[in-house]
């Protein structure tokens, strides 16, 4: 789907996805009809999603860790969906470089949660891992992300 100039207003002003599209239609200058069946079809068309993000940092009990992934197939698209399916993950992309994979994920400060439980429970499961980099997100700017919990 290719995204025309209004499509694009709607979605930056969608930033905050609570604004109504009252608003939005004047800021814009078109009806709010227009701007709620354009959402809906940004939406069934899979281009748009409009969920609640919280900032990690101020939930001290969530733990974000990003993992750089590379494996020894090239079945990149299988493996990037079982990595999807693993509990507390809720991103992997395809990338260049010197990883295949990059997945982001998030782990607890409890045992049963922890990043070690995650190796152990849900990484094992994924099979043609050649090397795993892990980075811990310590403290972040800009940063927001589904609620896990």
């Amino acid at each position: 789907m290719k995204l025309d100039d209004t499509n694009k207003a709607i979605i930056r002003l969608l930033e905050d996805g609570r604004k109504p599209y009252s608003a939005i239609a004047e800021e814009i200058g078109i009806t709010e009809n227009t701007v709620r069946s354009r959402v809906n079809r940004l939406i069934e068309d899979g281009v748009l999603k409009i969920s609640g993000l919280v900032n990690p940092q101020m939930l001290p009990e969530m733990q974000v860790a990003i993992m750089g992934i590379k494996l020894s197939t090239l079945n990149l698209e299988e493996k990037a969906k079982e990595f999807s399916k693993l509990r507390g993950v809720f991103s992997v992309v395809v990338v260049t470089g010197r990883f295949d994979l990059i997945v982001q994920l998030v782990t607890g400060t409890d045992e049963q949660n922890s990043l070690l439980n995650f190796f152990k429970n849900e990484l094992s499961k994924v099979k043609d891992v050649s090397d795993v980099e892990t980075f811990v997100c310590y403290q972040s700017h800009n940063y927001n992300i589904p609620f896990m919990g």
